[in-house]
């Protein structure tokens, strides 16, 4: 809408709290703008007046607090809502206008049960405002026509009997419940309220033939229980205790063994409660052993103070339960012997416990050997050798999967576990002897062998004085894998038993088979050298440093020369000397030739000492190994020291190097430059006459020396 020769005015949005002078009228003013709320009847009208402007809006900006019209339009209805009124009083004083009212509630009641036949409720509506205005026989037959309409309604059978007996109709009540488990005989409901409607009247022989009925159907442990506690509200415990033999009859769980017992006990009857444990566990048998049942037997003989019994039944119990089974058993258990138990029940306990515990581990993993070694270590402490021999089967029936020797090594030891368990603690030699022989035959010795398992073997056979055996093992474990443990423990075996003649072979062999081992030349060589023959170990001395690959070669050269000056052969060990020299020019090969030249008992051993330091002075100077060359100097000072004289020891120390710290850049593995660092560098005289800035920096450190001399 537009104003005369103006364009149209902006309306502008409503915003504003609602205010009204009543609930169901609302009005309010926004800027140009009337917004008027009013409820008519069910519906609510709205009416927004609109002030239009000829010169346009004043203020074109939006509103501060925004409103739309659903808002307006749920506010008002709210508020409507809360808005009841009440309810206007009618007193009907007139016969006719009551019979007028009546007719009409009748007839409101009668649509709505034809438009909805099957609501129940307003059936039940209907017959209990027949029974408030006194009309039972039209109550009743309301009650009938909504049970032919629907027979299963329960709310509409109890509320039926609820009204006959209100209007003390026992017989009619007794008829509708009859009629009702008749048609719902598994509505517990119906039977609950029939008896106690039954005991309320104080007939409790109908009451206990209503029970029997209702037993009949098999119902729920529940409803055995209320026939229980009404029989024992007349202190009818024979019959109760008869209900109870049929109840777990009927329902076989061992809760039901349980109350009965304690319904026994109750009764002070304990040679009659625990013959019902009994029977629960003969009953049970084996297969569906129940730890509750146990528990609360073992605690039924903890009452009575038989603590033998009790104990027996806990481990009766743990024997046959499943340990994953029974943890509440075995704190009950554990608990107990906290409580009566000696040291060995306790210990018992615990060994049970960890037992339990380790039966988890190997079963979440098989091959955790760690849980076997616990395991096993448990069971030999128990002193139980058939249980311990159990569980070494058990354990080595794991094999690793894997071809790899790796995962072998944790598992091999439970093989020679066992076979220690059977010699020294079942004390059973064939045994043993079939432990060893499994084990070798298990193990893929083309792939990978253990050599301790054939020499543990070999030396069973010895302390069983069955020396061929241990021979036959050892020989046999050469031709499939030979090892340099089997060949030592071979070698030692024949050393102790004094066959020289089989070590010499079993030497060839070794050294056949790994030539390049200094320490087995070595042991050959002084073996030869206790028996007596010195040229055959001479020989096995000059065969091993003829080897084009050894892996200590300083170990034999020193125990050759070791030999040769145990046997005063100096001259042969001076040549050793030399050819090693020609082999190596290492700085303590230099050392030891000096030292052994000025260990001789000879008037020209501290010249030929002396000669042997200078001539590894030059070689090593040629190398250009500082490090080296001080070494050298540094054991001939100590030489010169003990058993020179004046003018060696100044020719030594004229050689020793001035140590000085440099600085040097110290590059990273890209080749960048990652800072400088400091260290050590040894000086030499000879250097420093050779280059100039060092000869400057000498005489500048004996102008210092100088300076400091003269102000002292």
């Amino acid at each position: 809408m537009a104003s005369d020769g103006s364009r149209p005015a902006k309306m502008a949005k409503v915003s504003a709290t609602l205010s009204g002078p009543c609930p169901g009228s609302l009005s309010h003013q926004v800027g140009d703008m009337t917004v008027e709320v009013a409820s008519r009847g069910s519906g609510t009208q709205i009416r927004v007046v609109f002030c239009i402007q000829a010169l346009g809006v004043k203020n074109k900006h939006a509103a501060t607090i925004q409103i739309s019209a659903e808002q307006l339009l749920r506010e008002a209805n709210e508020r409507q809502i809360e808005y009841v009124a009440p309810v206007p009083k009618q007193n009907i004083t007139d016969p006719q206008e009551l019979e007028e009212f009546k007719l009409n509630r009748r007839k409101n009641y009668e649509d709505n049960i034809r438009s909805r036949p099957d609501e129940m409720p307003n059936w039940v509506k209907y017959a209990v405002w027949e029974d408030s205005q006194g009309e039972t026989e039209r109550a009743r037959s309301v009650f009938e026509r909504a049970l032919d309409v629907n027979h299963r309604a329960i709310t509409v059978w109890l509320k039926y009997a609820e009204i006959e007996m209100k209007n003390r109709q026992v017989n009619h009540a007794r008829n509708i419940f009859d009629r009702a488990v008749l048609i719902l005989p598994r509505v517990n409901q119906f039977w609950f309220k029939y008896t106690y409607m039954e005991e309320k009247l104080g007939n409790i022989a109908g009451a206990r033939q209503i029970f029997e009925r209702w037993m009949e159907w098999h119902p729920d442990e529940d409803c055995w229980f209320a026939y229980i506690n009404f029989e024992m509200r007349y202190g009818e415990v024979e019959r109760a205790r008869g209900i109870y033999e049929r109840l777990i009859v009927d329902h076989c769980e061992p809760k039901h063994w349980i109350k009965y017992a304690k319904f026994e006990l109750k009764n002070r009857e304990n040679d009659k409660a625990r013959e019902v444990f009994e029977r629960a566990v003969e009953f049970f048998g084996e297969d569906h052993l129940d730890e509750t049942l146990f528990i609360e037997f073992a605690r039924f003989e903890e009452r009575q103070k038989e603590y033998e019994r009790a104990r027996v039944i806990y481990k009766y119990a743990l024997d046959r339960i499943p340990k994953e089974q029974a943890k509440q058993l075995f704190d009950a258990y554990t608990s107990f012997e906290k409580r009566f138990g000696n040291q060995d029940g306790i210990e018992s306990v615990i060994h049970n416990k960890r037992r339990f515990q380790y039966e988890k581990e190997i079963k979440e993993n098989p091959h955790n050997y760690d849980a076997w070694f616990d395991y096993i270590r448990l069971a030999e402490s128990e002193g139980d050798v058939a249980k311990a021999r159990d569980i070494y089967e058990r354990a080595i029936a794991n094999v690793p999967l894997d071809q790899d020797k790796r995962y072998w090594r944790r598992y091999i030891y439970l093989w020679v576990y066992y076979a220690v368990f059977e010699e020294l603690t079942a004390k059973d030699a064939d045994r043993t002897r079939a432990v060893y022989q499994a084990c070798l035959q298990l193990l893929p010795h083309k792939t990978f062998t253990f050599a301790k398992v054939w020499l543990y073997a070999a030396q069973f056979e010895i302390r069983q004085k069955n020396l061929k055996a241990a021979r036959q093992l050892l020989g046999r474990s050469l031709g499939l894998c030979p090892k340099d443990k089997l060949y030592k423990g071979y070698i030692e075996l024949e050393l102790e038993l004094r066959e020289f003649d089989r070590c010499r072979t079993l030497y060839n062999k070794y050294l056949e088979f790994n030539p390049a081992t200094c320490q087995t030349w070595v042991q050959y060589a002084e073996l030869e050298a206790v028996l007596g023959d010195y040229e055959r170990a001479r020989a096995i001395f000059e065969l091993a440093i003829d080897q084009p690959l050894l892996d200590m070669p300083e170990i034999l050269w020193k125990a050759y020369i070791d030999f040769e000056i145990e046997q005063d052969e100096v001259e042969r060990a001076r040549q050793l000397y030399e050819r090693l020299l020609e082999k190596t020019s290492h700085v303590r090969v230099w050392i030891s030739y000096a030292q052994f030249e000025a260990s001789l008992e000879v008037e020209d051993n501290a010249d030929r000492a002396r000669e042997v330091f200078r001539q590894g002075h030059k070689e090593v100077k040629k190398q250009g190994d500082k490090a080296a060359r001080k070494v050298l100097l540094d054991a001939w000072k100590a030489f010169e020291e003990e058993q020179g004289d004046a003018d060696a020891l100044k020719e030594v120390t004229g050689l020793m190097p001035k140590q000085i710290k440099r600085r040097r850049e110290v590059f990273a593995e890209d080749g960048t430059s990652d800072g400088w660092e400091e260290y050590w560098d040894y000086v030499f005289p000879d250097e420093e006459t050779t280059k100039p800035h060092l000869k400057l920096l000498q005489i500048a450190q004996q102008w210092k020396q100088k300076q400091q001399a003269e102000e002292a």
